[in-house]
């Protein structure tokens, strides 16, 4: 890859280091985008042992590259996303990936696919991680940082895309007795 486009190409995608989310931290400092990834990508490859017959390189690039579009768009919490933000998202997808040479365009525009289609098992299990790192993120935080609607959609985000494995189906349920945990603690 050519020097200078190798380098346009990270200036675009250190925004996802200011671009904040709605979660916080367990210091009390709102999370990065940068941040989401990174740790969703060291859960992928932490849990490469229970999935033996997947691609986990695939899986940790998914993981790595699925909030690209933020660095354009910035984050929208899932909760509040409508079709036009995720059109949004895609077309800043389409426009970043534009940067690169072909050889790379093409490879990280069939994972945005494979992505999009959810219908690999690398796929679901890297969406499957996605909503569990936020869930996550949410009980490390101070309560006093969530909103009350996820008081119950801790309890329920990510459920549906957990199922396909019984290996994220269980870490799910672990996660959701962590937040009911904490719930219950926070009315005492």
């Amino acid at each position: 890859m050519e020097y200078r486009k190798y380098i346009e190409f990270l200036n675009v995608i250190e925004k996802l280091k200011c671009n904040t989310r709605h979660s916080w931290t367990s210091s009390g400092r709102q999370e990065s985008v940068a941040e989401h990834s990174w740790r969703l990508a060291v859960m992928a490859m932490l849990c490469a042992g229970e999935y033996h017959e997947l691609d986990i390189n695939k899986v940790i690039k998914m993981c790595l590259i699925h909030d690209f579009g933020e660095a354009i768009t910035g984050d929208i919490p899932a909760f509040v996303k409508t079709e036009e933000n995720e059109k949004s998202e895609e077309k800043a997808i389409v426009t970043l990936l534009e940067l690169l040479p072909d050889l790379e365009k093409e490879e990280l525009a069939l994972l945005f696919e494979e992505m999009n289609a959810l219908e690999t098992k690398e796929a679901k299990l890297y969406k499957a991680l996605d909503n569990i790192e936020a869930l996550i993120s949410h009980n490390e935080a101070d309560i006093s940082t969530w909103l009350p609607l996820e008081y119950t959609e801790n309890l329920v985000y990510g459920q549906k895309n957990s199922e396909w494995s019984e290996w994220t189906k269980g870490l799910r349920e672990k996660v959701k007795q962590d937040s009911i945990k904490k719930i219950n603690q926070s009315k005492q």
